[in-house]
């Protein structure tokens, strides 16, 4: 049962019918981790035993009582190692959490669960969530399965990876200002970031709490729809949770001939490679013959959006790590007094990305500062909402590229942080303004995967999904990049 044949949504159902067994899945995901992960690096830390105890005893579960349902029986999944877990380490990829084991699974992890699924293992990303590219995990890179020489995307390039190379059928990533997206986009899968709340953040190691939101990584549109469904809603747990019906299982496919959608002037511009622009010009045209309405639109705060997302994301993030101080939990390193602890602990525990993102953060919220930079970022991204409210009076979905750019090779950007930074540029106006953003595989350039951005008004999951899942049947995903080897 080779990767390729990965399809969660049937998987599951054979696992409910009796034509597959739970550990049959489970091996096949464990046999595809061995023979292609030690070129790729998505995972951290593989279970291969409890993901097998856990299926053998699933499969005497649904022996027993054949009429219990599970819209997930069986399926293995991979869990971004930001999210805790019970029977697994969790680190965020720092060498502050090293070893650390949870005494709780996170509120995704506990639906997962129980709904059926088989969590085989932990995946790469960068340190605690900050970056692009996977090159900033303390303990190894996440090479892109199309070219192992080229990053994945980050921060969730573990996720990303896995389900390209076929190792698993599913996975969560976590999404601050673009996260999921983007190695969604590099990878050539889809990644969906949800409306801010939809999800529960219960076990979610924080970077920036009014940024983050976790979601899913798949092959298919409906794929991402049943794992979507499967962690969404309230959580008493998460005061920022929306008490709001969970989405539908599964994707009703819409009509683009009642589509009305916006193409933002702001993200056509110049920057982008004009290989993606090829790409995106023709998925458009693609939805023109579909029927679907194009209207271009204007979103005139978008040129302020990565100075205000890095402004109060490295904030929250200097606040959220300050409980990192050697005293409680985690790494700590011995010192003759407090503050000489405290200050070989940080500086040690934490990577080089994560102390420029404290560093930066607890600058804007210093005193003298706060008013002009933190107070001000915070009032434009009233306007950057603004913008969307606006734009959704007229059209119903926007669509943009999700990256400018191809994958770029590893080390192309490690000297310049704002150059690595402007990859999110198009996705951290949905997390500013906590909207969802789907990104979507719409071909190759160049061998390389293309993404295209769907957006849509707050709570309109459904909308994204059912246009996705129009283009889907039109442009399916590109071929896998591995069959067994390596692409390149």
């Amino acid at each position: 049962m080779a990767g390729l044949d990965w399809d969660a949504v049937e998987m599951a159902r054979r696992v409910q019918s009796g034509e597959v067994s739970a550990l049959e899945l489970v091996d096949a995901s464990l046999e595809r981790i061995a023979a292609v992960d030690s070129n790729i690096g998505a995972f951290l830390y593989v279970d291969d035993v409890g993901a097998r105890q856990s299926a053998r005893r699933l499969d005497s579960e649904l022996t027993r009582d054949q009429k219990k349902s599970l819209p997930l029986a069986g399926v293995p999944v991979a869990i971004k190692d930001n999210l805790v877990t019970r029977q697994m380490p969790t680190t965020a990829a720092s060498k502050m959490l090293q070893g650390f084991m949870s005494p709780y699974d996170a509120t995704v992890v506990e639906r997962l669960l129980a709904a059926g699924a088989i969590p085989v293992g932990k995946v790469n990303l960068d340190e605690f969530a900050m970056g692009s590219s996977t090159e900033h995990s303390a303990y190894q890179v996440t090479r892109n399965p199309w070219d192992i020489s080229r990053v994945p995307g980050g921060s969730s390039g573990g996720s990303a990876a896995a389900v390209a190379a076929g190792m698993v059928p599913l996975a969560l990533g976590s999404d601050t200002g673009g996260s999921i997206r983007t190695p969604a986009s590099y990878c050539g899968v889809f990644g969906m970031k949800p409306t801010y709340g939809r999800v529960s953040r219960y076990g979610l190691i924080a970077f920036a709490s009014s940024l983050d939101q976790v979601g899913p990584f798949s092959r298919t549109v409906r794929d991402a729809a049943l794992l979507l469904h499967v962690i969404s809603g309230r959580d008493p747990h998460d005061a920022t949770s929306v008490d709001v019906s969970s989405t539908a299982p599964t994707v009703v496919v819409a009509d683009p001939t009642q589509m009305r959608i916006g193409l933002p002037e702001e993200y056509f511009g110049d920057g982008i490679d004009p290989n993606v622009r090829t790409q995106v010009d023709a998925a458009l045209e693609t939805l023109k013959g579909l029927g679907a309405t194009l209207v271009p639109i204007s979103l005139p705060h978008t040129r302020y959006a990565i100075a205000t997302y890095y402004l109060i994301a490295n904030a929250e993030a200097s606040s959220n790590l300050s409980r990192y101080d050697g005293v409680r939990y985690g790494f700590r390193e011995t010192a003759p007094d407090l503050i000489q602890m405290y200050s070989r602990t940080r500086s040690q525990g934490f990577g080089d990305e994560v102390q420029r993102r404290i560093l930066l953060g607890t600058h804007a919220l210093s005193a003298g500062y706060y008013d002009a930079y933190y107070l001000k970022a915070q009032k434009v991204r009233t306007l950057i909402r603004r913008d969307f409210d606006q734009a959704f009076e007229s059209v119903d979905l926007i669509v943009t590229p999700t990256v400018p750019d191809l994958p770029f090779k590893f080390g192309e950007r490690a000297l310049d942080p704002l150059q690595m930074y402007l990859t999110d540029i198009f996705t951290v106006t949905t997390n500013l303004a906590g909207l969802p953003g789907l990104s979507q595989p719409i071909g190759l350039a160049d061998g390389l995967p293309v993404g295209l951005q769907w957006i849509a008004p707050a709570l309109e999951e459904e909308r994204i999904l059912g246009m996705a899942s129009a283009l889907e049947a039109v442009l399916p995903v590109p071929s896998w990049p591995m069959q067994g080897g390596l692409s390149r």
